[in-house]
Order: C-alpha cells, then structure tokens, then sequence
C-alpha cells in the first residue's frame, strides 16, 4: 500500500520512512513532477523533516530542494468531547 496522497501531496503518517522517500522520489522520476508537498500533523511531523531531508540530500540531492516550509495548527474534537490542538506541517520540495 502507498502512502495517502492527493495530486503531489503526501500525508506522513504512520508508516515507515522509507515509505515515504520512495514514493516522493518516484513521483518526482517517473510522472516527472516539478514539486511535491509532505504533509503531517503532530508526532508525524519528525518524519516528514527527516523524509525531506533524505529527499534532497540523498536521492535526489542535485535535482531538488526545499522550497517552502509551512507551520501551523489545527483544533478538532477528540474522542472524550474536548477541543484538541495540533500542530502541522507541510514542506514543498521542488526541482532545481
């Protein structure tokens, strides 16, 4: 199964990391995409940077950098009722 994604966003969740670097690494080779976005909330977040840094520095190291990094947070309603903050964050990776 591949990580969640939408057009050239991909959610990082609970999966391992190299999931993750593949399928952005194969994205950005084989469909020949100009960017794509890691996405993640939360206790993810970790692994979202450490997959953009892979990304860029290892497979893709001539090719691609980091473009943006967005920080922000969500509220929702957890399971016991109560108003719950996290926080998010999306880093666009895109062709040098």
């Amino acid at each position: 199964m591949t990580p969640e994604k939408t057009d050239n966003s991909f959610f990082v969740g609970e999966k391992p990391l190299m999931n993750y670097v593949t399928a952005a690494v194969m994205y950005f080779t084989a469909k020949n995409a100009p960017e794509i976005t890691l996405k993640a909330r939360g206790k993810f977040m970790g692994t979202a940077i450490d997959a953009s840094q892979v990304i860029t520095n290892r497979f893709l190291k001539d090719q691609a950098h980091i473009h943006d990094v967005r920080l922000g947070s969500e509220e929702f309603t957890n399971k016991e009722g109560r108003k719950v903050r996290v926080s998010t964050i999306e880093i666009n990776i895109r062709r040098k």
